[in-house]
């Protein structure tokens, strides 16, 4: 027989686009709709439902950007529908290809209750399973009329990413506000039909894809195109058999969880995720209501927060949806956060909030970590996973990569500790997962682990800007649940998918390192205002606690443990992977900003407070280091007078040659004439820093334009074109009251401008460069040279809580991807007797080549300052902006985690009486990470200690307080679960070890 499979597939697709989708909602009578548009911010529930509202007509253009239209729509169900399901069906001018991407709103009853949201993807409203006669339908739409900004064409450059730049232009056209019947055998028909297209799309071209096929032609015969409704059931009968065969044994089981990642900012401000949360939570809870085993899973502690405090009835529905066990809590975390350039504190504080949530509000604890949409995974984050007491992680990213294709999909992921955590990637690799055929079928067909192991994780719903999952998409996985040619479908806990993988995987591929994103390395630098702001934040944080903990244990200082979670949660808010990483629209980077200034002078308040009650009465100057390393003469994180402060011995400052020899006892430094570092010398072994011929601080611009994703990607031909900026304006030296030598360059290129000042202090072997850009360019990229005269096989950048290790050449495909790398305080090049590190107070992103001319390595070192791209923020970076950073000539790990913390947490000088000594003492080869009380507000003191050198070695604690003795405890703060204890005041660790002790108050 003749098979013409495109003649039945396009009919298909026609007949179901054009005449049987219409047909869901055709019996249809027109609400009666009335307006009020808001002039400014959004306003609570309960006045907008008091608005006066006036004729509207649908059709009518609505909504500037970033505005709030409350829409009333009234009705009366025609008697002829008695007994009929009844919809509200609303169109506000959606286009369905761009969910979570536009316009929204979330529906309520005349009485406050809110219904559910609608959406692109979901335009109808229930307003009665049987409906009466005659009977009054009133309800309210509060509309959002977010303007489109990653379009058709994205990344085009635009100011509608603000309120205070967006144009006032009506941006919507509503479609329909309709009252309608619903008709279910329709609708169930489309489904069919949709989800046998799909499948047969995948198969081949055998038994089961032509039974498929000739079943459809049979249904689409059977169906009248003029009497949809009256004859659907006829077709659907035509399909039962086809979609009654049962999978294959061996059929891929997906576990789907719904999902809706809501972003909680990216193209919108914090304030429009708050209405997100609370239309997607609205229908979410709704669809459970109406399915059996329907389960949705959302994570982010913040995004429930938000919903308690501003959609309290929205609450109410969760909880209730929670306690049923339909409604998951997921992820344990405060929000889903970027994990690469928060320090280790960070991230603790990301899970302990996090946790501590989700038990206080549902009772629950959430065993794994769900990370779906960030731009790389830090190897310090197995240690701190495990210790918080989670049991897997899950994410999706790296199948986003450019180059090198990741080889499991269910793995052990082992950190830079030793620490490993069970690991899942969805190997459909989408976290908008609609079910469809062809993500089906690459989840089935592309699972790594298929020879042990016999499913995958599948996120449903659509999501980004949320939404969610549909009824569709339940409808579907209903189909797919056990049906011949597909993976099998059923709704999971991920919790439950986790626990049969491991029994399946006893001994799963490990994959050890990081988990490094081959994309979006740009966004390790684009916005450096909010990276700033986030790497003080989180140091004044640190500050805070230790000072306001030694205050409380020592005098009558009361420890602010509302104000400081309070606080912690603003800056974890900001850490969020579309924040951090400067990809958000200039709106949410404005607010971040100004979030951060706040939180400053919050902290400094308390830091102020609490050192004048350890400082006492006095005008003396009192030196305070809040560093566990000595500076400025004061002990690690202790006080003394500034009197007690032996004078240093100035710094050599000498002209030479048109330019500046900075000497003290350690280094010898030569700036030339171009303000250039020609040579950097350490006096005690005689060993140059600076490659031969060649100068460090050697600032280079780089045409930007990378072929997509403009705030998130550098590509690798940047390199390519270069311009060496070593013109100078002005240059002169001098040295200050304190002995500190200072060379003053300044540079002027493009329409931008450039201040340096290079800096030695006495008994430093650290030359600071404070830098001030005031930064006009466009589409460039901004980077400081340092050519090292060290034959370096790794570099070595500081992580949470450690380093992690980096090859300096490019053997193979997966190193070569590595072009723009990560660190926090330092990054450090050494060979055999000899090393240099790179510190800084505000930088992430650096680059690392290595050229051989005679058999002699230069390692080059370049750190990521400035960039200027257009989208989503047409002003990234523009305007003044300051770095500070250093060269470290002659180190190792210690002493370069040592002038990375001391950069970061500078002495301050306060006044008072006296000084004090630090509460916490530290011996041995840990470091000091934090001294805080503990979060359960019991008074006890918590210390938290690790590594820093990637070696075994031991540690001691001698606490200076009113406190027994400790005992080692989780990152939660808890007993650990192993028995025994451990003698706080000495104990063995191990490279990278991360270790918290609990001191009960006495």
């Amino acid at each position: 027989m003749h098979d013409d499979i495109p003649l039945t597939t396009g009919r298909a697709r026609r007949v179901l686009d054009e005449r049987i989708l219409p047909a869901v909602h055709a019996t249809a009578t027109p609400l009666d709709t009335a307006w009020h548009e808001l002039p400014g911010e959004p306003i609570p529930p309960a006045a907008g439902l008091a608005l006066e509202f006036t004729p509207y007509e649908v059709g009518t253009t609505w909504g500037a950007a970033w505005g709030t239209t409350w829409f009333r729509l009234t009705g009366t169900v025609p008697d002829e529908w008695a007994g009929r399901r009844v919809e509200a069906v609303v169109d506000l001018g959606f286009d369905k290809n761009m969910p979570g991407f536009q316009c929204e709103g979330l529906v309520y009853r005349a009485d406050g209750t809110p219904v559910k949201s609608i959406n692109p993807r979901n335009q109808w409203v229930l307003v009665a399973e049987e409906a009466v006669g005659g009977e009054t339908v009133e309800l309210f739409v509060e509309a959002a009329s977010n303007p489109v900004l990653l379009d058709y064409h994205p990344f085009l450059p635009t100011q509608e990413g603000d309120v205070q730049t967006s144009s006032s232009t009506r941006l919507y056209t509503s479609r329909r506000m309709d009252l309608a019947v619903f008709e279910s055998e329709v609708h169930e028909l489309a489904l069919d039909i949709d989800v046998l297209l799909e499948l047969q799309a995948e198969l081949p071209e055998g038994p089961r894809r032509m039974r498929i096929l000739q079943a459809l032609d049979d249904a689409l015969d059977r169906l009248d195109l003029q009497h949809i409704a009256a004859t659907a059931p006829e077709a659907r009968a035509a399909l039962a058999d086809v979609l009654a065969a049962p999978a294959e044994a061996s059929a891929h089981t997906i576990s789907a969880v719904g999902h809706a990642h809501i972003d909680s900012a990216w193209l919108w401000p914090v304030r429009e995720t708050i209405r997100k949360v609370a239309r997607t939570t609205s229908t979410m809870t709704e669809l459970i209501d109406q399915t059996d085993d329907f389960l949705y899973g959302m994570s982010s502690a913040q995004q429930y927060a938000w919903i308690k405090e501003h959609r309290p009835e929205v609450y109410a529905r969760v909880k209730a949806a929670v306690a049923a066990g339909r409604f998951l809590p997921i992820g344990g975390m405060w929000v889903e956060s970027d994990t690469v350039m928060p320090t280790g504190e960070s991230i603790v504080r990301q899970f302990s909030q996090g946790q501590r949530f989700f038990e206080r509000e549902f009772g629950i604890r959430p065993k794994g970590v769900w990370l779906p949409d960030s731009f790389g995974y830090s190897p310090a984050l197995p240690q701190l996973m495990r210790r918080a007491g989670f049991e897997w992680f899950f994410t999706q990213k790296i199948s986003w990569n450019q180059v090198n294709k990741f080889p499991h999909h269910t793995f052990l992921w082992e950190g830079i500790d030793g620490s490993r955590v069970f690991s899942h990637f969805p190997s459909m690799d989408t976290y908008n997962s609609r079910l469809s055929g062809s993500e089906v079928a690459k989840a089935s067909r592309q699972f790594r682990e298929n020879r042990l192991a016999s499913g995958s994780i599948a996120p449903v719903g659509w999501g980004d800007g949320g939404g969610g999952t549909t009824r569709e998409m339940t409808g579907t996985a209903k189909r797919l649940a056990d049906l011949e040619g597909s993976a099998k479908v059923r709704w999971e806990h991920p919790d439950t998918f986790f626990d049969r993988a491991k029994s399946e995987l006893p001994d799963p591929p490990v994959w050890v390192g990081e988990l490094y994103l081959e994309l979006h390395r740009a966004t390790l630098t684009s916005q450096h205002g909010t990276k700033q702001g986030n790497r003080r934040s989180e140091q004044l944080l640190i500050e805070a606690e230790l000072w306001a903990t030694t205050a409380a244990s020592r005098t009558e200082f009361e420890y602010p443990y509302d104000e400081l979670d309070a606080l912690w949660q603003q800056v974890l808010l900001q850490q969020f992977h579309d924040i951090l990483p400067g990809t958000s629209i200039a709106w949410v980077h404005r607010e971040a900003v100004a979030k951060y200034a706040e939180t400053d002078r919050a902290l400094t308040a308390i830091i102020d407070q609490a050192l004048s009650a350890l400082a006492g009465t006095g005008d003396a100057a009192v030196v305070v280091n809040p560093a566990p390393f000595l500076q400025a003469g004061a002990p690690a994180q202790g006080a003394v007078l500034a009197t007690d402060v032996p004078e240093p011995t100035a710094v050599a400052l000498t002209e030479e040659d048109g330019g500046y020899v900075l000497a003290n006892d350690l280094v010898r430094i030569v700036v030339d004439a171009q303000g250039l570092v020609t040579s950097a010398v350490d006096r005690a072994t005689g060993r140059e820093a600076i490659a031969p011929g060649q100068a460090a601080n050697l600032l280079q611009l780089h045409q930007d334009f990378p072929n997509m994703w403009d705030a998130w990607d550098v590509d690798r031909y940047y390199r390519n074109r270069v311009e060496d900026l070593v013109s100078v304006t002005g240059l002169h030296g001098s040295v200050d009251a304190d002995g500190v030598a200072r060379v003053v360059v300044e540079r002027a290129f493009g329409d931008s401008t450039v201040r340096q000042e290079l800096v030695l202090a006495p008994d430093s072997r650290t030359l600071e460069f404070d830098q001030t850009t005031d930064w006009h360019e466009t589409e460039k990229f901004l980077k400081v040279a340092f050519p090292l005269d060290v034959r370096a096989e790794h570099t070595v950048a500081e992580t949470q809580f450690g380093a992690q290790k980096r090859v300096t050449h490019t053997n193979t495909s997966w190193e070569a991807a590595k072009f723009e790398t990560s660190m926090h305080r330092y990054v450090l090049v050494s060979e055999p007797g000899f090393g240099v590190a790179l510190v800084n107070d505000s930088i992430h992103g650096f680059d690392t080549t290595r050229d051989a001319v005679d058999g002699h390595v230069t390692t080059t070192v370049r750190l990521s300052l400035l960039r200027a791209p257009r989208f989503p923020d047409p002003e990234t970076d523009q305007g003044v902006q300051t770095h500070r950073y250093g060269i470290v000539i002659g180190t190792d790990q210690l002493g370069a985690t040592a002038a990375g913390v001391v950069m970061n947490a500078a002495a301050r000088v306060t006044t008072g009486g006296h000084g004090f000594d630090p509460l916490v003492q530290v011996s041995g080869d840990v470091v000091l990470s934090s001294v805080k009380l503990a979060d359960d507000r019991s008074g006890d003191l918590v210390v938290r200690v690790y590594e820093p050198s990637g070696q075994r070695g031991t540690g001691g604690l001698v606490v200076d307080g009113p406190f027994g003795a400790g005992a080692e405890v989780t990152l939660l703060e808890e007993p650990l679960a192993s028995a025994g204890t451990v003698d706080a005041s000495s104990f063995a660790v191990d490279a990278y070890e991360v270790r918290t002790f609990r001191f009960p108050h006495n």
